[in-house]
C-alpha cells in the first residue's frame, strides 16, 4: 500500500482523509504493526490508480477474525468431538451474547478499527454453531468460577443465555463458586478437546500469549487439573439454580 501511495504521489495525510483515519492508523497499517482493512484499500486502489491490485488483497484479511495467536486452536475447535472447558475471567466465548462479546472485544487493548471489532464479533457468533448444528453433537462441558458470573458485563440477557445452552442434550454446564475454589482453579483457563481423528489438545490462553499441545503429558496434567475442578463445581442442576438466582437479583 505504501509503494502504490509513494509511487502516485499520494501523501499519507491524503490517505488518511479520503479513507476517514488519521495519519497514525494509516502509518500503522503501512508499518504492519495494524491489518489494513477493506475500506482502505478499496480507497487507496481508488486514489492511486492501483487498478483492483490493492482491492485484490482483501480476502486475505479475513484471517483476521481470530487473533494469530488463537487461529490454531480455531482450527482444532472445527473438528472437536468433544470439548471441554474451564473459564476463570469471562463467560466462555462459545456462550457469549453478542452484546456481552462485544463489550469485551471493544475494550480490547490496543484498540481496534471498527471493521475488526465487526469481524471478531461476527466470528465469535459464528463459532457458537458447535454448540447445537454438529451432526451427531458434540459432546461439550463447561465449568465456570463465580467470579466469571459478577463481572460487570454480564446482565440478565447473558444470564438467561447460560441457562439456554445448559438445557441443550449435549452441554453440561457447572458453576464453580468462591466457597468451592481451589488452588488449581486459580491458575487461569483451559480447554481440552478432542478431534475426530481422537487427537486430544489442551489449550490455555494468558494475556500475552496462548498455547495449544498435543504432548500427552500436558494433556494428561491439564486432564487431571480440569477433573479436580469439576468434582468441586456444582451439579448442573445446582448451577442452574446458582444462575437462576442471579438472575433474579439482575430483573
Amino acid at each position: 500500500m505504501k509503494r502504490w501511495r509513494t509511487k502516485a504521489n499520494v501523501s499519507r495525510e491524503q490517505l488518511a482523509e479520503a479513507a476517514n483515519y488519521s495519519p497514525a492508523t494509516i502509518k500503522s497499517m503501512e508499518q504492519g504493526v495494524r491489518m489494513p482493512t477493506p475500506r482502505v484499500l478499496d480507497v487507496a486502489d481508488e486514489l492511486c490508480g492501483a487498478e483492483g491490485l490493492l482491492s485484490a488483497a482483501k480476502e486475505y484479511l479475513q484471517r483476521e477474525r481470530f487473533p494469530a495467536r488463537a487461529q490454531d486452536f480455531m482450527e482444532r475447535e472445527r473438528e472437536a468431538i468433544s470439548f471441554w472447558s474451564y473459564e476463570t475471567t469471562y463467560v466462555p466465548g462459545l456462550l457469549q451474547t453478542m452484546g456481552y462479546a462485544r463489550a469485551l472485544i471493544e475494550n480490547h487493548v490496543p484498540a481496534l478499527d471498527e471493521e475488526t471489532v465487526e469481524a471478531r464479533v461476527a466470528a465469535r457468533m459464528d463459532r457458537q454453531a458447535i454448540l447445537s448444528d454438529r451432526r451427531p453433537p458434540v459432546s461439550m462441558s463447561f465449568v465456570i468460577y463465580e467470579a466469571a458470573l459478577r463481572g460487570t458485563q454480564v446482565d440478565a440477557e447473558q444470564l438467561h443465555r447460560l441457562l439456554e445452552a445448559a438445557r441443550l442434550r449435549n452441554v453440561a454446564l457447572q458453576v464453580l463458586p468462591f466457597e468451592r475454589a481451589i488452588s488449581v482453579g486459580l491458575m487461569g483457563p483451559m480447554v481440552l478437546l478432542e478431534t475426530h481423528d481422537h487427537e486430544r489438545f489442551a489449550f490455555s490462553e494468558g494475556p500475552f500469549a496462548s498455547e495449544l499441545s498435543a504432548d500427552p503429558g500436558v494433556v494428561s496434567r491439564a486432564t487431571e487439573r480440569l477433573s479436580m475442578i469439576r468434582a468441586q463445581a456444582l451439579s448442573p442442576a445446582e448451577s442452574a439454580r446458582f444462575i437462576e438466582r442471579m438472575v433474579d437479583r439482575h430483573e
